[in-house]
């Protein structure tokens, strides 16, 4: 027997009388209007949200919000107002410099603003290194709350996840909110 399983036993022999784990339920919030609870949450965290509308052309969208990017990086297909492929690059470092990533969110969070994602491209440092961040998402796949998000992480397979609202910040120093501080400027959210 090894040492973890000594231990587990001599507290098993210890261990009075045992109890079924409760079903647990939970009464979280949910949106009437889960698309405008979204964009107000992401506001509210520094971020933007940008509804599609039927016929608009994302990248149009896209360079109207964007008009100063340069250095756009998106291995997404339908991207094609990107200037380099991410995945292109054998170095991460290589990307320091990035004006705009565009990335696609698996899903958003209502409550508080935030979309999953992924790694989907060869090095995560895109993510964190680009001035700014665009996220593309689908409007039917923003959630409620945190509990239906983590549901939907659940049985998912990555090697790599965040959540991620709005743009890094941070008001450690007397107090003054900071926006870039350990990421991207500005995080956008384009929901189609």
């Amino acid at each position: 027997m090894s040492s973890r399983n000594d231990i587990l036993s001599a507290i098993r022999s210890h261990t009075g009388k045992r109890y079924e784990m409760p079903e647990l339920t939970v009464d979280a919030i949910v949106y009437e209007d889960r698309i405008k609870q979204f964009s107000e949450a992401l506001k509210a965290a520094g971020g933007q949200a940008i509804v599609l509308q039927a016929g608009e052309d994302v990248n149009e969208v896209i360079r109207r919000h964007y008009p100063d990017a340069t250095r756009i990086a998106s291995n997404l297909p339908d991207i094609t107002c990107a200037t380099f492929n991410p995945d292109d690059l054998s170095d991460p470092r290589e990307l320091d410099n990035t004006d705009l990533a565009i990335v696609e969110g698996h899903f958003g969070v209502a409550e508080n603003g935030a979309v999953w994602i992924t790694r989907q491209v060869k090095h995560k440092a895109l993510y964190f290194i680009a001035s700014s961040l665009v996220i593309l998402v689908n409007k039917e796949d923003i959630v409620n709350n945190m509990h239906e998000a983590y549901k939907r992480t659940e049985h998912a397979e990555y090697d790599f996840g965040c959540f991620l609202s709005g743009p890094s910040k941070t008001a450690d120093i007397e107090q003054a909110l900071v926006f870039g501080a350990h990421g991207p400027m500005g995080v956008s959210v384009i929901l189609r």
